[in-house]
Parts: structure tokens; C-alpha cells; sequence
């Protein structure tokens, strides 16, 4: 879909030496590519309840969609926290587990 989009863009820049209403379309569609598809691309895993490092409790209270801890010890326990979570809601609806 990246790839589609980028020809997008470039097939508006050239039309943009005709009429420069394309060169603002373009621009248009750059800001709407690096603020939606490239910020989702950055998410992994499936899951953001695991809240910010310091915090405690399951509330999905982290905005962004991408995270970048401080330490690789906030890493491990915002990893642990989640695996916890996981375990606990797979033991409360195992009708719900995919297998």
C-alpha cells in the first residue's frame, strides 16, 4: 500500500508543473501518510493496555500507538505486564482462545 501511495504522490508532483492546486494535493497526502500509515506500521503486537511504564492497573491509557520504553527494564516489565494480562484473560474465557 506504501508503494501506491508514494507513486500517488509523485504522479501529483508532476501534474503539479501544470496546475499548482496538484502540489497541495500531494502535500495534502504526505502529511496524511506519515500521520496514519507510517505511525500504525510503527505499532507491534496486538495489544496496548499495558498502559505507560510507571503505572499500575490494565486501563488502555497509552495514546500513542507507538512506544519506546526509557530502559530494557521498563521493556521487560511492560512485556511481563501484558503476558500477565494474556495469561489472566485466557484463563477467564477459554471459550474465547483461538487454537
Amino acid at each position: 500500500m506504501g508503494t501506491l501511495i508514494i507513486l500517488a504522490i509523485l504522479v501529483l508532483v508532476v501534474l503539479g508543473f501544470n496546475s499548482p492546486v496538484w502540489w497541495l494535493a500531494a502535500a495534502a497526502l504526505i502529511y496524511l501518510y506519515v500521520r496514519h500509515v507510517r505511525a500504525d506500521q510503527g505499532a507491534s503486537g496486538s495489544s496496548s493496555a499495558g498502559g505507560a511504564g510507571g503505572q499500575s492497573g490494565g486501563g488502555a491509557s497509552s495514546s500513542s500507538s507507538t512506544r519506546v520504553d526509557s530502559s530494557y527494564r521498563a521493556y521487560r516489565q511492560r512485556r511481563d505486564r501484558m503476558a500477565k494480562w494474556e495469561r489472566r484473560y485466557r484463563r477467564e474465557r477459554p471459550w474465547n482462545v483461538k487454537k
